[in-house]
């Protein structure tokens, strides 16, 4: 399904589809997108994802281990609305057979990305969703795979290196904690983090293997989550996914030392003590609340009071349309109203519509919704005046889709036609989030006809020099 996903491929298409809303930030028109908020964060089964699908939904896991896609969140949206801090991120692991040949993917803020392989450039990769930076066919070779990112002028500036693990030594146990201690109240959790390492302190990207977990003193076991029976629920012997997990112990009620060891076949085993500090009770009341103590985290600052993104493109207002047909609907294409549309009247040699725009200008971006974007694609042709700028298939969608213009002409028309049949195929079945039964009823119209060109919004930009 759409869930059954590696990291590495949950990380690409979640760029995808990120970008969707990235491209549409203030400042690349006259409609864009004002924000928005990451429901899914963590894994969860939310949206009935299925006891094991749900694994593999966010860009955390439930124990808040960071995954690729996390990371992937981080470069591309470290910024209020344009990027503020260049970031590259190598996508996976470098732990592979020998004659391991694969594709590798960068996510990075530059405008070039340059892989090197032990101090070997591989060249440059190739751009997709602005993000996304794919090496074809690289041959493994254990050592060090390195990311340089480069801006317009060529002048590096991130970089990002993986490095080969080698055989798994030990076991690495580490304490994620209140920063103001263990409180010994009955409800305080630590977080406990175990790691499969080399010799070196490196993590082993590819041990799976299971953990046996021995707690002493002030605190319960409650546990991590991995797949297998029961989730592992409360189980002291806890698989570890990609040489990582996490798992809670909570305090009781007594101050004391706790001490929590970790064993596994083969490697070194680990021990971590730690000290629950006493909680001050009056009749069987205590006045300690953490949420009234802890410091929140404001190291980002205030909302700047002034502009945090620059103008890339400007909108060139339409200020008439004729049609092959319908035409006094016409005008409903570019009202900014997405609940109506022109459409043709089902005939090839009607599904044409040709925009005035106010002014000459060389569109080489048109930000466009059709009818059925999810399951439809039109193949189109656009003409700026009598020249050919655009041709092809458009893509299924959540919404808006934009038609790249390579080689703008200058002109005040705009003309998009229908070349040949539309096809349909949903493109979003299977993402529950999503799904038709959740779609609106303009999205769900079956069209009349294979002929059928049906705009709901379309606006013209062009690029700011």
């Amino acid at each position: 399904t759409d869930y059954n996903r590696n990291q590495d491929e949950l990380a690409i298409t979640m760029i995808a589809r990120w970008y969707d809303y990235w491209r549409e930030r203030p400042g690349t028109g006259n409609r864009v997108s004002s924000g928005g908020t990451k429901i899914i964060f963590s894994d969860t089964n939310t949206h009935y994802r299925g006891a094991e699908n749900y694994r593999r939904s966010g860009v955390t896991d439930a124990m808040r281990i960071e995954k690729d896609a996390f990371y992937a969140h981080q470069v591309m949206w470290d910024g209020w609305v344009d990027t503020e801090k260049d970031q590259t991120y190598i996508i996976g692991h470098w732990n592979y057979p020998d004659n391991t040949v694969k594709p590798v993917q960068v996510v990075s803020t530059g405008e070039e990305v340059e892989l090197f392989l032990n101090g070997n450039s591989l060249g440059k990769g190739k751009r997709q969703y602005n993000f996304l930076f794919t090496f074809d066919n690289v041959a493994f070779k254990p050592g060090k795979l390195e990311a340089v990112s480069y801006n317009k002028a060529g002048k590096e500036i991130s970089r990002y290196a993986v490095n080969t693990a080698g055989e798994p030594a030990s076991l690495k146990l580490t304490a994620i904690q209140n920063p103001e201690g263990f409180h010994a109240d009955g409800a305080d959790m630590t977080l406990i983090q175990v790691e499969v390492v080399d010799k070196d302190g490196q993590r082993c990207p590819l041990d799976n293997r299971t953990i046996q977990f021995t707690l002493k003193g002030q605190a319960e076991w409650r546990g991590g989550i991995a797949q297998g029976k029961n989730n592992h629920i409360l189980d002291t012997n806890l698989p570890v996914e990609c040489g990582i997990n996490r798992a809670l112990i909570r305090s009781t009620t007594a101050a004391g030392k706790v001490t929590l060891t970790a064993q596994a076949k083969g490697l070194l085993s680990a021990s971590l003590t730690l000290e629950t500090v006493p909680v001050k009770v009056t009749g069987g009341l205590s006045t300690y609340l953490p949420q009234a103590t802890l410091k929140g985290r404001l190291d980002r600052g205030e909302t700047p009071s002034t502009p945090s993104y620059k103008d890339s493109k400007k909108g060139v207002r339409i200020v008439s349309a004729k049609a092959g047909s319908n035409n006094n609907d016409a005008e409903k294409s570019y009202d900014d109203i997405e609940l109506t549309e022109w459409k043709n009247d089902g005939k090839l040699s009607t599904a044409w519509i040709t925009y005035t725009l106010e002014r000459d200008a060389e569109i080489d971006d048109i930000c466009i919704k059709l009818q059925g974007w999810r399951s439809r694609s039109y193949p189109l042709e656009v003409y700026a005046g009598n020249t050919l700028i655009w041709s092809g298939n458009t893509d299924k969608s959540l919404g808006y889709i934009h038609l790249n213009v390579e080689k703008p002409v200058r002109a005040n028309t705009i003309t998009i036609r229908l070349k040949g049949n539309t096809s349909d195929k949903d493109a979003f079945g299977q993402i529950i989030e999503v799904e038709a039964i959740a779609a609106n009823t303009m999205e769900l119209e079956k069209s009349s006809s294979k002929h059928q060109l049906r705009i709901i919004e379309v606006e013209f930009l062009e690029t700011i020099k």
